[in-house]
């Protein structure tokens, strides 16, 4: 019998989900193959079919959403809305893209005094996707409709950690296209480094952490790559920010939505000194409203497990650490009635308040259900000390005045600014998205997402050369 992945679900642990095999070496080597011979024909295909079809494959998926839903809620621990909201928002997405691809990817030319240029943007061929679990369908498709829009063909690994829903959705998506344009394959880091370091790979997209990106990046040697990687992201409350229950319920989730298990999450409150005691009664009141833990198939939980019980203990330790500091840990929301935390990866979630700039907590990206709370003295003062992080993912400006936050978020070194928002509200199809510093590079959503998945080719006739032009020396240096 073949080696299989099993998941169970994190918030019953012993209750087995499902599995997917293990692809060997071999395994990926076939389909990275069938790729790479079904490229030319997915590549032929005209760009307004390409987007008919990946409509047709979304129409494919539709239906399968509620039970699509419960499998991802199981297996990665995320509420069943979210789950279903994910799912929904990943169909968009597809059909988003569809509409924008063929404008995106269609030559342009000029033909003027200084001579002819055509821009054509060609596939690369064989697309590597290499997804996490705690967003699964959404990472996966942010890879998968842009390169297949683009005439790629593309092979999917998602992470061990939750590839059943990215297994059923992927196969939904590739029986509704012609055979062999999309595949996924299953495993861990041997299989990664099987399908990235395979020479018929020729891009290779990226979405985790910092560890593994470089084991990703070392493997993929030369061949182009996207990488969305972690964020450490500020939240600059300036002094004239809201503080009224309905923008202070959405920071809250900001930070805890996925039990905080989100790149792009709020993980570091800065707070002006002056309003630090009106801030932590109006975030204590917003969790009890917002917050509720439990299993994520009860109605009515915000936050479910995390996803391992490694991933618990390293929360958890953030936490001690920071208390043991000086530091105080205060309780946030409530835990939903007839819940065993007991018999899953909960963890229960903290607004930590006394912590200094240098703690762990504020330092690292906690990945979990704890957020650390500082005081500034100003945008000056607040603008070094969020900037002083080498992630460089997302942040957000919170303030009445909108010119004012726009005049703050320039002066920050992230990828992504949201404005009186953060996390997944402040997210637009059309904004391109991705970090700078340790945080990657390349982008996704928007045009420039698409555009990621297509090479940029020049064809020139300079104007001294065409018919009837004056020529030019044989060593001239171009003019124009």
């Amino acid at each position: 019998m073949s080696e299989r992945v099993s998941r169970y679900n994190p918030a019953r642990v012993r209750e087995l989900v499902g599995s997917v095999p293990v692809s060997g070496a071999e395994q990926v080597d076939a389909v990275v193959g069938a790729a790479d011979a079904a490229r030319h024909g997915w590549a032929g295909t005209g760009p307004l079919e390409r987007a008919a079809l990946l409509r047709t494959a979304a129409e494919a998926v539709e239906p399968q959403l509620d039970t699509l839903a419960e499998l991802l809620a199981r297996e990665s621990g995320k509420v069943r809305g979210d789950c279903r909201g994910e799912l929904g928002f990943a169909l968009t997405y597809l059909r988003w893209v569809a509409d924008r691809a063929p404008a995106v990817l269609a030559d342009t030319e000029t033909d003027d005094a200084a001579g002819r240029l055509l821009l054509t943007r060609r596939p690369y061929g064989v697309v590597a996707a290499i997804t996490p679990w705690n967003a699964p369908i959404i990472l996966s498709l942010l890879k998968i409709a842009p390169a297949l829009a683009a005439g790629n063909t593309v092979v999917v690994k998602p992470s061990p950690l939750a590839p059943l829903a990215v297994d059923r959705v992927v196969r939904l998506l590739a029986g509704a296209l012609p055979t062999d344009v999309l595949h996924v394959v299953h495993g861990d880091a041997a299989a990664g480094a099987a399908l990235v370091g395979h020479p018929l790979v020729r891009k290779v997209a990226f979405t985790g952490g910092e560890q593994t990106a470089r084991a990703v990046a070392a493997a993929a040697g030369t061949t182009p790559t996207v990488l969305e990687l972690g964020g450490n992201d500020p939240v600059l409350l300036l002094d004239d920010a809201d503080l009224s229950p309905e923008p202070m319920r959405r920071l809250v989730m900001a930070s805890f939505a996925t039990s905080g298990q989100v790149c792009m999450a709020a993980k570091r409150l800065y707070v002006p000194r002056a309003r630090y005691d009106e801030f932590v009664d109006a975030y204590l009141r917003a969790a009890e409203e917002v917050l509720c833990l439990g299993d994520p198939l009860a109605e009515g939980v915000s936050m479910g497990p995390v996803i391992t019980a490694e991933a618990a203990a390293r929360v958890t330790a953030l936490v001690d650490g920071a208390v043991a500091r000086g530091g105080t840990a205060l309780a946030l929301g409530r835990v939903h009635p007839g819940t065993e935390l007991s018999g899953g990866h909960f963890v229960a979630p903290t607004l930590l308040v006394g912590v200094g700039d240098d703690d762990p907590v504020v330092v690292s990206e906690q990945f979990g259900p704890t957020v650390p709370l500082l005081v500034h003295d100003g945008e000056d003062d607040l603008v070094a000390r969020a900037n002083a992080d080498e992630l460089g993912l997302g942040a957000s400006v919170w303030s009445a005045d909108e010119e004012r936050a726009f005049r703050v978020a320039k002066r920050l070194e992230a990828g992504f600014v949201f404005v009186n928002t953060h996390n997944r509200t402040g997210m637009a199809l059309r904004a391109p998205f991705g970090g700078v510093k340790r945080s990657g590079h390349g982008r996704e959503y928007g045009e420039a997402g698409i555009a990621e998945y297509a090479q940029l080719c020049s064809v020139h006739a300079p104007a001294a050369f065409r018919p009837g032009g004056q020529g030019a020396s044989a060593t001239a240096y171009p003019t124009a």
